[in-house]
């Protein structure tokens, strides 16, 4: 029964949700239009909601400015996928075993896990060891691997889930009815896992689709591996450098005047957000469970 006191609380938490939602919605929309808007309205006039002047150049500018856009969502789609489908089965696998209370130092290996969130071998000794000892340098694997694949939060939220949300009395009666311990987690765990899963699954597509810092630290030549991510970072780097030398280089200045530099830069936001926003409706309804049981200390 609902009383006066949780009606209340009701109402006051759908108004924090509805301000929060407005401050998200807020600048999406007007990045949208701001792409939409011709580049010299905006320099003009500045942003607004509704394009002063609807021009959709700043978009024929990205996919045909010589970069070869659809290679880059292709690597980013393909580095998404393996990336995502690795990470989630070493993930799952590690994070299985560290629940498992038979399974012998658990204990350790989960101090080692929740070590490696709070230091790492830097910069510098990561680059080396990736160039010289595993020769990723201008490959694909050098934006798969420096990934690691596996995370250690990722690993502990999981962990988690499976202490917390799955309950030992399933996998008992698993046991019991003669399940080996791979049956059980392939057809108990993992289906009982599903939102952790969903939830890791975002986490990782996430932070593959969004990486530009391993293609711009690995690949030195190999532009056609560029990811989306990476060759819009190329072009806004051009642009820039365009920009503040304009004065000192031969038709810097008439190049400048033809490009977007306005306009682009939401157009380039809008290019490598889109497919997050298209996929994240899927995986959502999975999204609050199992932050929420993956967040419960196990």
């Amino acid at each position: 029964m609902h009383t006066r006191s949780n009606r209340r609380f009701q109402i006051f938490g759908n108004a924090v949700m509805l301000v929060l939602s407005f401050n998200v919605l807020v600048p999406m929309l007007l990045m949208v239009s701001s792409s939409f808007t011709d580049n010299d309205v905006l320099v003009r006039k500045g942003y607004s909601f509704i394009p002063g002047k609807f021009s959709t150049y700043a978009y024929q500018y990205i996919f045909t400015s010589g970069n070869s856009i659809l290679n880059a969502y292709g690597v980013s789609i393909l580095l998404t996928i393996a990336g995502t489908v690795l990470g989630l089965s070493i993930t799952t696998l590690f994070a299985y075993a560290l629940s498992r209370k038979f399974v012998p130092g658990r204990g350790i290996l989960t101090f080692i896990v929740f070590f490696t969130m709070l230091f790492n071998g830097g910069l510098v000794p990561t680059y080396i060891n990736y160039t010289n000892v595993f020769g990723i340098k201008n490959t694909f694997m050098a934006l798969l691997l420096p990934g690691l694949l596996m995370n250690g939060f990722h690993v502990l939220l999981m962990k988690s889930y499976f202490v917390a949300g799955i309950p030992d009395e399933i996998m008992d009666a698993a046991y019991i009815d003669g399940a080996s311990e791979t049956r059980a987690f392939f057809g108990i765990a993992l289906p009982l896992a599903k939102p952790i899963i969903a939830t890791i699954g975002l986490f990782i597509g996430i932070g593959y689709w969004n990486d530009w810092m391993n293609g711009y630290i690995y690949l030195t030549k190999r532009t056609d591996l560029y990811s989306i991510q990476n060759l819009l970072n190329r072009m806004m780097q051009n642009i820039q450098f365009l920009a503040q030398n304009s004065t000192s280089i031969v038709n810097a200045g008439q190049g400048l005047a033809n490009i977007p530099s306005v306009s682009i830069r939401m157009a380039m936001a809008v290019v490598g957000v889109l497919p997050i926003l298209v996929v994240y409706p899927f995986v959502q309804s999975n999204f609050v469970k199992g932050i929420t049981l993956g967040g419960v200390k196990g």
